[in-house]
């Protein structure tokens, strides 16, 4: 068997943007180190409006946004200002605290624009959880690319296809960006004891399962997996190394501490994380 627990993607609100999630659920909690994972999109979004994720809050893990199509500009308290596009990656690591906004630039919402895109959250191991805040952008040159019958691939994150992404990670892990023509193959390495493929766009075959759009797939260890488009697809190739235990997630937060969440909370109440240089609103803690 290659393919173990599949999970389908829930609608989620987010401001006033709905998402898909697929990581965390309660049968998956995590494949490696990620432990959340929404799609945005494919959405055309009405000249004028756009996406505004207000300021908000992060400890304990690094977010990585991968885009489709359309732009998302990200700012945040370090006073990084970013726009981030289509085969471009922002890792941002937010150790000890970070509050950074998403919101789409001025120059898409003068007319109709698209956004469709993924955004991760990558759990820190334990010795990184404290580290200072960071912020990285890898332009859709710097990510190496491959191309075989009817397959391109990217790799975002670790390595595939003899391509090895400049992005230094902590945990070790993988993330590879997947396009199949109709009817094309891939195979995918068995290079981690936790990976699991998500199909962004059409339909693909792992062995006998069939995946639709929104799917996600926990791969068996141990083993190559051969993926068949059924239509012309997207799919991510995504997981590591397990982590070096369990996590606790809530709202923003991510840390191997409960004590540490109930910090966070308290410090975001009453206004002690460093803000984002030129914006005064904010997201509240839920109650």
């Amino acid at each position: 068997m290659t393919v173990g627990l599949v999970v389908t993607a829930k609608a989620k609100d987010v401001g006033g943007f709905d998402v898909r999630r697929a990581l965390p659920t309660a049968q998956l909690r995590a494949v490696g180190p990620f432990v959340f994972l929404d799609q945005m999109g494919p959405a055309r979004i009405a000249a004028g409006k756009g996406l505004d994720v207000r300021p908000h809050p992060h400890i304990g893990l690094s977010t990585m946004t991968y885009l489709y199509q359309g732009e998302i500009m990200h700012r945040d308290s370090l006073g990084t200002v970013q726009a981030i596009q289509p085969g471009a990656v922002n890792w941002m690591t937010a150790g000890r605290g970070i509050v950074h906004s998403e919101r789409s630039p001025q120059s898409a919402r003068s007319g109709e624009h698209a956004l469709f895109g993924l955004q991760f959250w990558v759990a820190l191991p334990r010795t990184h959880e404290e580290v200072e805040p960071s912020f990285l952008h890898l332009g859709s040159d710097a990510l190496p690319a491959f191309s075989d019958a009817g397959v391109e691939g990217r790799v975002i994150a670790g390595e595939m296809a003899r391509r090895q992404s400049p992005l230094a990670a902590p945990h070790p892990m993988i993330c590879v960006d997947l396009a199949l023509q109709a009817g094309a193959r891939v195979a995918l390495p068995s290079l981690w004891p936790e990976q699991a493929v998500y199909v962004s766009a059409g339909a693909v075959e792992l062995g006998n399962q069939r995946l639709a759009e929104g799917q996600l797939a926990v791969l068996s260890p141990g083993a190559e997996t051969l993926a068949i488009a059924v239509a012309a697809s997207r799919m991510m190739l995504l997981g590591g190394a397990p982590l070096d235990g369990p996590r606790h997630i809530w709202w923003n937060f991510v840390s191997s501490s409960a004590e540490r969440i109930e910090q966070a909370k308290e410090d975001w109440r009453h206004g002690r994380f460093a803000p984002v240089p030129g914006e005064s609103e904010f997201i509240p803690l839920p109650e």
